[in-house]
């Protein structure tokens, strides 16, 4: 039987349609948490990495503890005081002894019910020092870096920042391919929330990646303390910012600049509209000053001649 031209859009447009109507809603985790591990043996006495592989480095019993402690402020968080018991999370973890402990301590806030899944995930790993540690040979390489900067410089054996950030880029291709495909909320319609498990370069690089700063204003960035954790929480506006849950004071003394945090306070709010107008990026990182027309170049121009 021949189908008319007509017939045939109408065949295609509503098979399309039905595909569109098969496909899975997306559902975007409400919060994403980025938690640096607790105080390490490594942390308290450098020798330790001279003898013990960094990822093997144990916790300290303050280490653990302070994981506790961040398990039940996140929990509270979670939970909204106890105003909203039917959330959910999903973990990613650093393969590293310490944060892998971390979650464990972490984990005995939360009940079983309340865990999607634990993923460990390699490329959340610890930037890469070079094998076993020489601590006089190391002190002398920080301080060089200090003097070349610590996004580029590359330790000898290890990792630069940089390459941190190649394998963080890699990470979230992934994380974004498992929302869409709704890996993470397993088919609940709870409030979804994501926690990362990992180290403070890392974490760094992370929010560096995600919120696209420049490599000068990763450069200005403090490093999380131990169990000091980062919540990017979903705004109004369909946007992740540091600025939902954490004040400006906050984000002043982990060493955002002023662009930065009015960045995060736009992502926050309802009002999206000409949001890529409002705040072309890094524009000012690279010119000083332009004319605002094509006329006024003409004009400077004539001024020249």
């Amino acid at each position: 039987m021949k189908i008319s031209k007509g017939c045939e859009g109408t065949s295609f447009k509503t098979s399309f349609k039905q595909m569109a109507l098969q496909q899975p809603h997306r559902v975007l985790p409400k919060r994403i948490i980025l938690v640096r591990h607790g105080e390490s043996q490594g942390n308290v006495d450098y020798s330790a990495f001279t003898t013990t592989p960094d990822y093997r480095i144990p916790l300290t019993e303050l280490g653990c503890e302070q994981a506790r402690a961040a398990g039940e402020k996140i929990r509270l968080l979670l939970s909204d005081g106890g105003r909203s018991p039917d959330w959910k999370v999903y973990c990613y973890v650093s393969p590293y002894e310490q944060t892998r402990s971390t979650l464990r301590e972490m984990g005995k806030a939360f009940s079983k019910r309340s865990i999607l899944g634990v993923r460990e995930e390699c490329r959340i790993r610890e930037q890469d020092f070079g094998n076993f540690q020489v601590e006089e040979r190391m002190k002398v390489t920080k301080e060089t870096r200090e003097r070349f900067g610590r996004f580029f410089f590359r330790f000898p054996e290890g990792e630069s920042a940089a390459d941190v950030f190649d394998r963080v880029s890699s990470f979230m291709e992934s994380l974004w391919r498992d929302i869409d495909m709704n890996r993470l909320s397993r088919g609940s319609t709870s409030d979804l929330n994501l926690i990362i498990i990992s180290h403070g370069l890392t974490s760094r690089v992370f929010l560096t990646k995600w919120f696209k700063w420049t490599v000068d204003q990763f450069e200005s960035l403090n490093n999380f303390d131990n169990c000091e954790y980062r919540v990017m929480q979903l705004g109004p506006a369909g946007d992740y910012s540091l600025a939902v849950h954490h004040t400006r004071e906050e984000m002043e003394q982990w060493g955002l600049c002023a662009e930065m945090i009015a960045d995060q306070q736009r992502r926050a709010s309802t009002n999206r509209g000409d949001w890529h107008e409002a705040y072309p990026t890094a524009l000012h990182s690279f010119f000083d000053s332009l004319p605002d027309s094509d006329e006024d170049i003409v004009k400077e121009e004539d001024v020249i001649r």
